[in-house]
């Protein structure tokens, strides 16, 4: 199966989801995620919209409830579509940001375990697969939109990426 032919018979409306990247210099903060989607993993700070807030908002409540950060700028650099056949509720449509103003200092919480990493030591193994594909050109200040198909074993099974003008 591939993207395009997934997308025909997929009829529900993908979640809203955020990542935020902070940036200090050079280096990214990523955080572990310690329960539920994505346990295990090291990604940028997120999560699921609600219906009443707006994609910012929500980049700025998950950052506050994952790390009690509150970001002050937001830059927008993704969108980044990920399909699931095995597990189609999965399925999300996520903005990607990065960060250079906030406020507070990131701490761990139930969670999320925040650390910080250079940008050229990324543990790319310890992340969803995508990530090494895409995270490096927006971390260059590039604009993506990329759709990802994930298998039942989290492996990418089709892509489309690209980077915009």
């Amino acid at each position: 199966m591939n993207i395009i032919d997934y997308k025909k018979s997929f009829t529900n409306p993908l979640r809203q989801a955020t990542l935020c990247f902070l940036i200090k210099g050079d280096q990214v903060l990523l955080a572990m995620k310690k329960r539920g989607f994505a346990v295990g993993k090291f990604n940028g700070i997120g999560g699921k919209k609600n219906d009443d807030e707006t994609i910012e908002n929500t980049a700025i409540r998950e950052t506050q409830e994952e790390i009690n950060v509150t970001v002050t700028n937001l830059v927008k650099r993704e969108t980044l579509k990920c399909y699931f056949p095995d597990n189609p509720e999965w399925g999300q449509e996520v903005s990607v940001f990065l960060v250079s103003e906030w406020d507070g200092e990131p701490v761990e919480t139930e969670e999320m375990n925040p650390q910080w990493f250079n940008i050229k030591d990324i543990p790319f193994e310890k992340m969803w697969p995508d990530e090494k594909l895409w995270l490096p050109l927006v971390l260059e200040g590039k604009s993506v939109e990329a759709e990802f198909m994930f298998d039942k074993n989290e492996s990418i099974i089709d892509q489309v990426l690209k980077v915009l003008p």
